[in-house]
Order: C-alpha cells, then structure tokens, then sequence
C-alpha cells in the first residue's frame, strides 16, 4: 500500500533542522546504549545495535564515545546511577497526543523537565496509557524512492511486507520490529539502497492542526522535549497541511 504521510514529512524537515544544529549526538549514543542492553554488546550479533553504531559514525561520533556507550547499555562501565528506560504520555496543544520515550538516571528530574515542557505550551503531561493506545510499534526500513514501483512491491513481497510510503526522495517501508534485519537485507540484495532502520512508533489516528498558532505551539513543544538530555523519541499524531508545514520552516 503506498501513500504520502505528512507527519513522516515534517519529522524529516525537522531531522534536517536538527542535524544542521549538532543535536544528534546525544540521541545517537542513547541509541547504542538502548541497544547494548537489550542485544547485548557485540554488533556481529546485534543487529539493531550494528545499525545504532553506522549512524553514529556517519554522524561522526569518535570511536571512544561509541565504545563507552555500549560499555553503558551491558553495564561493564562503572555509573552512578543506573540508566532506566521509561515511557511518558501527555497531550499537547490542540489535543494532539505525545508519546515519549526516555532513557534516564532520575525519573523524578525527566518528569519534572517533561511536565515544565508541556505546561509552558498549553499541554499536560498524563498518566501511563493516556494515549498509547493511539500509537502501534512498527519498524521502518528507509531506501531510495523507487523508480520502477511494480519492481519495489515484487521486492517487499519477497520480504513479506507490502506496506510503504513515498516521501521526499525516499520510501518508507513498514515491517514487524523484529523483522528490520530480514526486510533490510531482502532489499539490499534486490538492489535498493538502505539509508536507515529503525523502530517507530506510528500513531492509528491523526489530530488535524489548521492555524499557524497551534502548529507553532505543537513544534515548540516537540523541539524542546527532543532537547532534554533524557529523552529518546518522540512521537506524536499530529497532522497538517503542506501549506501551513512549509509555513512553519520558512
């Protein structure tokens, strides 16, 4: 099934954003510490913390930090206080739902920087299942956008999935989180190049924002939440046209 996500849309236009602003060294690392701990920490074996640890590098993050963070996700460095991971709910201007994920030494810091964030943009941050029932876990196989579209279907039927978007210049392909690694090696060997894979929380409804001034709020509300040291992802089910997209980055 392909189709055109708006929301996939600004999430790329804010990665850009992000990228040209030096935030995704922290994110990156985080990322390699999440998937040393739950894969442990050889990447041979270790698929998700294998693709953690190319993004890191093709970001340029230095061998010595990539290496002390995987010594972090198995435990074998020596810390303080123990990393934990945790999940927050909350709603944003609008209505619009926030699913947020954390990897943090003081759960009672982290939710007291979320709750400032969403009090100072009109939202409010709820409890444990508020709005996750509104989001699914998918994985996300980026490659380039196809030119032959009956070709790229014939190749995602041979790894079993069939579901995907075109964006800018790139489709998305959306696979069961445990079967990235098979999804991914399926369309390399049909000749697509993979530019990322990840795991995604993608939201089963969408909230219509149409004036500049909510939008903005809702973009505020994001930005600073990706700022704060804890924070992992965030996902929301936003949606806005093109027009007032476009609007928000000029």
């Amino acid at each position: 099934m392909a189709g055109h996500s708006k929301w996939a849309n600004i999430k790329r236009q804010k990665a850009r954003v992000d990228a040209q602003k030096g935030k995704v060294f922290a994110r990156l690392s985080r990322a390699i510490i999440i998937a040393a701990r739950h894969g442990g920490g050889d990447p041979a074996g270790n698929f998700q913390l294998r693709s953690a640890i190319e993004k890191a590098k093709a970001a340029g993050i230095p061998s010595e930090n990539i290496e002390r963070a995987i010594a972090k996700g198995t435990g074998t460095l020596d810390s303080d206080a123990p990393l934990e991971e945790i999940r927050y709910e909350g709603y944003g201007p609008g209505g619009v739902a926030f699913l947020i994920e954390a990897l943090t030494d003081n759960r009672n810091r982290t939710a007291a920087d979320l709750r400032a964030a969403f009090n100072k943009q009109g939202g409010n941050l709820g409890e444990t299942g508020c709005v996750s029932w509104m989001f699914e876990q998918w994985g996300i196989v980026t490659v380039a956008a196809p030119t032959d579209e009956e070709a790229f279907l014939e190749a995602l039927l041979a790894a079993d999935v069939e579901t995907y978007e075109i964006l800018e210049g790139v489709a998305e392909v959306r696979c069961p989180v445990p079967a990235l690694e098979t999804v991914s090696e399926t369309l390399k060997e049909h000749g697509y190049t993979v530019f990322d894979t990840e795991s995604r929380w993608v939201s089963l409804n969408t909230v219509e924002i149409t004036d500049e001034d909510t939008a903005r709020r809702v973009l505020k509300l994001m930005d600073t939440l990706e700022n704060l040291d804890d924070i992992q992802s965030v996902a929301t089910n936003v949606a806005m046209s093109d027009a007032l997209m476009e609007a928000m980055y000029v």
